[in-house]
């Protein structure tokens, strides 16, 4: 650095500044939303839906989920959006249409199907945002395990409950033991993560290994080409992995956030709906059974 320079924002601030004037221009669409909790067997889940007082923002729910296999909004991605680099390969990029504030998609330069496994580069870029900022990390294997694009592009939001939803009722587990929570009716496995992780020098590598044998113990190959559908949700304390079957029951879409107890529908009376199914219905649905 030479002499007077001033040292660079952290990523929170290049958020904050780029979400400031991507929606002084327009390019930032965020989708206001209402929300309510659903608790089933004391499991608690947030329910969000495009908010009554704006429901222009159908639209915009629409535009996120109707695939385009001829576009690619990330090759390149608006500059308007883009935050900056994560690492040789990677872009941070703000999600053009963002339920959840300061939701940022980590996007590979060069093509990248969102089919084809999880490199140690992804891992070193989601590890960049993580070990300073927390939150939680996540993954969309394909479209029917929720992705919206088919460009590699992982996720990640710095705040809410992460994982707590459903870690708050597993046994105190100790650094790399992996367990499933029996109340969980479909194939998934939590690891837990060592507290001292996020400060070697590169946490990626670990997180690729125990991403590796994770997948293995629930029958999946990491090098696989395409990987089969699945989710990968991650915090600085826990790792879950869950192996997926189709992407919707009926007509709500299911993400990695829902394996994270964070549900979005569409339409207010698709609320009854889940309420009457129940949340945990609806995940083991989409969700590949058995352990």
């Amino acid at each position: 650095m030479t002499s007077g320079a001033h040292p660079e924002p952290d990523l929170l601030t290049r958020i904050d500044l780029c979400i400031a004037a991507a929606l002084e221009s327009g390019a930032l669409q965020p989708i206001r939303t209402e929300q309510t909790e659903v608790v089933e067997r004391g499991l608690r889940f947030a329910v969000r839906w495009v908010s009554s007082l704006a429901r222009k923002d159908a639209a915009r729910v629409d535009e996120v989920t109707r695939r385009k296999p001829d576009f690619n909004p990330f090759l390149p991605p608006d500059p308007a959006l883009t935050v900056g680099p994560v690492g040789e390969h990677h872009l941070a990029v703000l999600n053009k249409y963002p339920v959840i504030e300061r939701h940022l998609l980590i996007v590979t330069r060069a093509f990248e199907a969102q089919t084809s496994p999880l490199t140690l580069d992804d891992f070193d870029a989601l590890a960049a945002v993580m070990g300073p900022h927390g939150g939680l990390g996540f993954y969309n294997g394909g479209a029917d395990a929720g992705a919206s694009q088919p460009h590699k592009h992982l996720q990640w939001i710095p705040h809410g409950r992460g994982l707590a939803a459903f870690t708050d009722h597993l046994a105190d587990m100790e650094a790399g033991e992996a367990t499933a929570l029996g109340a969980l009716e479909w194939a998934h496995l939590f690891v837990k993560l060592d507290a001292g992780l996020w400060q070697r020098p590169q946490p990626g590598a670990t997180l690729r290994e125990v991403f590796a044998q994770a997948c293995r113990r629930l029958g999946l190959d990491p090098a696989a080409n395409p990987m089969p559908p699945y989710n990968l949700l991650l915090t600085h304390d826990h790792l879950l992995l869950v192996p997926r079957r189709c992407e919707k029951w009926q007509d709500i879409s299911v993400n990695a956030l829902g394996y994270a107890g964070s549900l979005f529908v569409r339409r207010p009376e698709q609320i009854d709906e889940l309420r009457a199914v129940g949340p945990l219905r609806l995940l083991a649905e989409v969700a590949r059974t058995g352990a």
